[in-house]
């Protein structure tokens, strides 16, 4: 009988006990609704304060570029975003926790002597410490920039804001007129003068006082805006503590730089593509080679009636020209190429000039010092062209190449200091180039007390150089990739008579 019970007890024994296992592992419904709470809430952190992160990203950015404009709706703008950033940031933090001083450092690291708030995990506190210092940061600049504002009001005009109520305010003298609003998206108006849309600028002529385009006219000087020191370093400080707190996100968590993409639009806009170098590899890998974008001129000329910070590099120092010849100081030989309408044109710096043509299909592989690829008349004129030694004769021959008149070449060939653009085609151009001292560029009397300036009057800095380029892509806005090859670099040309021009 005990038999009988035992193995009656036995089976059911064994299948009671992953029951009580089972048992053991459930957890009720609260403590499952508790960890998705606390998942939810983790989530919700990081989703906020990442957005946080970027908005004081995108701040940033923003008031590197107000500060370095002269219009003061920019700086307007930004004002009244750092206002708002500023009171979001508190916000979060203080639902996170309410004492951050005793927290964080003054480097936005977590405090040692502290311990981490059990809502606020590691990389929590890190993230936390490092927006609320960066917010402390860029808030020391709400004084710069109502400072700043001030001085930008002496450029452009800056008009009232819109009250906050909605309410319009009558004009104080034309009750009928209406009060114009100012649109911060759009440029305020310059107080400068109306400028004239003049698109080339005469040829200077050293020795003789040149006409003008118009008479009487003096362009307006543009403004020099620096920005001060503690503003930049209270800058460069946020952006350490925000790339601190972007560190400490999960790993899937992206940010977008505005000033990285900025940067790559403006070397779209002016520059060469990377794919364009590696394409071109085997030919840049020869000596005195290299690969330029030639801009239409538009992009280096000022745009009328437009306020621009003067101390802020150009598109001709952000890109300069290919250099071709020996530096030496500050002369620097460069092929100075623009793009005037559908022509490749050699733009001129005081008296330089040269000339150019197109040889047709010729590689530039199959060209050489001596020009064996080209037709011996083309070949003659720019090995044999000698340019004058004095200074008036020198500019009568710029001015040659720059008209096309009065030339008288073998075989009535006209030589021009600008071509056809063709793409695929080769041209060859002959550049010379001078730095005058600057006792004739601007005239001054030699007295005893400035007598070394005659020591300036000795040779000059100078080149003489024969290039070769190929046009090898060309753009939408009218610009070209072109290929370049020094051929040959000739004697040094010099003038014998500038002591002529010295009062």
């Amino acid at each position: 009988m005990k038999k009988i019970l035992l193995g009656l007890l036995l089976p059911f024994s064994l299948i009671s006990t992953p029951s009580f296992t089972s048992a053991m592992e459930y957890k009720s419904p609260f403590a499952l609704s508790q960890n998705l709470a606390s998942e939810q809430e983790t989530d919700r952190f990081y989703t906020t304060a990442a957005r946080l992160v970027q908005q004081q990203i995108y701040l940033i950015a923003r008031l590197e570029q107000a500060l370095n404009n002269p219009d003061p709706n920019k700086m307007r703008a930004v004002r009244g975003q750092l206002t708002i950033n500023t009171y979001s940031v508190e916000s979060f933090l203080k639902r996170q926790y309410p004492n951050p001083k005793t927290l964080c450092t003054a480097k936005g690291e977590v405090s040692q002597q502290s311990s981490l708030p059990m809502q606020l995990t590691e990389s929590q506190s890190q993230i936390y410490c490092s927006l609320y210092t960066s917010n402390q940061e860029l808030w020391k600049l709400s004084p710069v920039i109502d400072q700043l504002l001030s001085r930008r009001g002496e450029l452009a005009l800056v008009r009232p804001l819109p009250l906050v109520s909605g309410q319009r305010k009558s004009d104080p003298v034309l009750s009928v007129a209406p009060v114009q609003r100012p649109d911060l998206d759009k440029l305020a108006t310059t107080f400068v003068s109306r400028e004239p849309n003049i698109t080339s600028s005469p040829v200077p002529v050293v020795g003789n006082v040149g006409k003008k385009a118009i008479a009487n006219y003096v362009a307006p000087i543009q403004p020099a805006i620096g920005v001060p020191e503690e503003t930049i370093f209270t800058l460069k400080t946020a952006d350490q503590m925000l790339k601190a707190a972007q560190a400490a996100f999960p790993q899937n968590t992206k940010f977008i730089n505005p000033q990285a993409d900025a940067a790559i639009l403006d070397r779209f806009a002016y520059d060469i593509d990377p794919q364009e170098t590696q394409i071109y590899a085997p030919f840049l890998a020869l000596s005195n080679t290299g690969i330029f974008r030639v801009l239409p001129d538009s992009a280096y000329r000022h745009q009328p009636n437009t306020l621009q910070n003067r101390l802020l590099p150009k598109v001709s120092e952000r890109y300069p020209f290919p250099v071709v010849g020996e530096v030496k100081g500050d002369f620097t030989p460069s092929l100075a190429l623009k793009m005037m309408g559908d022509n490749f044109q050699l733009s001129h710096q005081g008296i330089d000039y040269g000339f150019m043509i197109d040889v047709g299909e010729i590689p530039l592989e199959k060209l050489d010092g001596r020009l064996q690829g080209v037709s011996a008349p083309i070949r003659d004129l720019f090995r044999n062209y000698q340019p004058p030694k004095q200074l008036k004769a020198l500019q009568i021959d710029r001015q040659r190449f720059l008209t096309g008149k009065d030339q008288k070449w073998s075989q009535n060939q006209i030589l021009l200091a600008s071509a056809k653009a063709r793409l695929n085609h080769t041209y060859v151009v002959r550049s010379l180039q001078f730095q005058l001292p600057e006792i004739i560029l601007n005239p001054q009397p030699i007295s005893p007390q400035n007598s070394r300036i005659r020591q300036q009057l000795g040779p000059i800095p100078s080149s003489d150089t024969i290039i070769a380029f190929r046009a090898v892509r060309s753009r939408p806005d009218g610009s070209y990739t072109i290929l370049w090859r020094v051929l040959n670099q000739l004697p040094a040309p010099q003038i014998e008579d500038l002591e002529n021009y010295v009062q």
